[in-house]
Parts: C-alpha cells; structure tokens; sequence
C-alpha cells in the first residue's frame, strides 16, 4: 500500500486536474468550476475544458497585440459578472502582459461592484470596471483613447451590435464576439412578412419558429459583413458542441485593412432583398 504522504499527493493532483500553474484558484471558485473545497467532478471538468477553448481562441490575438503595445488595452462590453475578462486576465494578463488593464463594461451597478470586490480580493490590479451603455463607452473620458480588444460574450440582443459600433469607434484592432439571441431582426421580417410571401422566398420565414431562427443566422451574416465593410477580416466558427448550448457561434475580426467595397455593397443588397432597409444605420 501506498504511504500517506503519496496518497496526499495523489488526493491533490486529483483535487487540481486539469488546472494550469499559477492559475488563481480562488477565481475558479467563484466561477463554480471547482468547488469550495477545491474538488472537482465531470460536470467542473466540462466547464474548464469549455474555458480553455475559448482561451485559446483568444490568446494568439491577446500576443499579437502585446507585440504592438506592452499596454494593451482590453475592453469586454456586456461584462454581466465579468467571467470572460476575469479568466483572461489570469490566464494571460497577469504574468504576460501586466501592464495592461482589462475593462468590463455593464449597465447593472450591482454587477460592477461585486466584480471591482472580487478583482481587489484576487489582487487583480489590471482590472476596471465601469457602470456604461456600450453608447456612453465610446465618449466615456474613463475609458483609453487607444482600445486593442473588444469582446462581448452573450450579449443579449442588440448590444453586441453597440459592441462592434464601438470596436469601430475606437478602431479596435481585434473583435471577438459570441452573439445571443437578437429580436430586431427578427421582428422586422415578421413586420413585413405578408409582402414578402409574395415572393417564394418569404416561405424561408413564414413559420414563426423559422423567422426567430433564420432572423438570428442574418443577423449574425449581417454582423460580419458589416465587419469586412470596416477592413477586417472574419472568421466565424463553433465555440463548444450543440449539446452544450445553441448560441455557440464565435465571431474573430482581425483589423487587416482589406478591401471593403464588396461586403459594403452585399450588405446593402442583403438588407434590401429581406426589407430591412430601416435597420441599414444599424449596421452601417
């Protein structure tokens, strides 16, 4: 039988799968991907794996911009609790990039104050958050003038749109959005769907759960193109697997100065051939 001592060392390496060193433990608790004794089970394991391959879209992004700035400035709209610029900024900020500072922006007072107590109790000093509409941020004197990165994940309706108008504002190099559920789009197709049933293709729409859904894919199309209008170059693909959730789409747009006359002029086409031609400010 093994002795005490290597039995311990089994217990903690057990207790500690999977957890990179250095990476705050008490954060993971407060994520509830490990437990307030520091276990973990399946379902923790699930969600860590889930973490890491977020991460790991977003830190060649967070590198590249390190190499241009030794201040890198990361702004995540729609913050809710902060998770997402909490776990960047242990994974990579505080040891690769400390002179940086990570801002989570969120119209929810309370939100705000529960994550500025938790970056003080965790020693994240990089971390600021501010209680702004994305509309407010982008004239906001407590925000840089140079922002590197914008994200939004799960930014309910229209706010992840607010996010990329202010990427744009701002002129952010990098933009890294997971979309949620979006209404307007939705709604204007249903507003004028018995002029567009007319056409055979208003039967893409005509079933109530076709509009949410076909409203939800041309919104997101819709997101992109107006992205490569501005010179980015897109990249969309699957964040985590359908069993773990349907709003599951990453958008990456890198800054690349690209030609932008082509997605400006399918964009236009696209809001005109659906009738959305109310929303063209929308994605201007």
């Amino acid at each position: 039988m093994p002795g005490g001592g290597a039995l311990l060392m089994k217990a903690k390496q057990e207790k500690t799968h999977d957890i990179r060193p250095g990476q705050s433990v008490e954060l993971l608790k407060e994520l509830h991907i490990l437990t307030r004794d520091g276990r973990m089970n399946q379902d923790s394991r699930r969600k860590l794996k889930q973490v890491y391959h977020l991460f790991n879209f977003i830190e060649p992004l967070l590198a590249e911009a390190r190499q241009a700035h030794a201040d890198v400035h990361l702004v995540d709209h729609g913050a809710g609790k902060s998770y997402l610029g909490f776990i960047l900024y242990d994974l990579f900020f505080k040891e690769r990039a400390p002179a940086s500072t990570v801002w989570g922006i969120e119209t929810r007072d309370e939100l705000v104050a529960r994550s500025h107590a938790l970056a003080e109790r965790l020693g994240f000093a990089g971390m600021r958050f501010l209680n702004l509409s994305a509309a407010d941020a982008v004239v906001s004197p407590a925000l840089p003038e140079r922002v590197d990165v914008v994200t939004a994940l799960h930014a309910c309706n229209t706010a992840t749109d607010d996010a990329i108008r202010f990427a744009l504002a701002k002129k952010a190099k990098y933009v890294v959005l997971v979309p949620c559920c979006q209404a307007e789009v939705a709604a204007t197709l249903r507003k004028h769907k018995a002029t567009a049933l007319a056409d055979a293709l208003g039967e893409v729409w005509r079933h109530p759960i076709h509009t949410r859904e076909f409203g939800s894919h041309l919104t997101n199309v819709l997101r992109c193109l107006r992205l490569q209008a501005h010179g980015y170059d897109v990249t969309v693909t699957e964040l985590t697997g359908w069993e773990h959730s349907l709003k599951n789409e990453l958008i990456v747009a890198v800054d690349r100065q690209l030609p932008t006359r082509k997605p400006a002029e399918r964009l236009a086409e696209l809001l005109a051939t659906f009738g959305l031609e109310e929303l063209r400010e929308r994605f201007a």
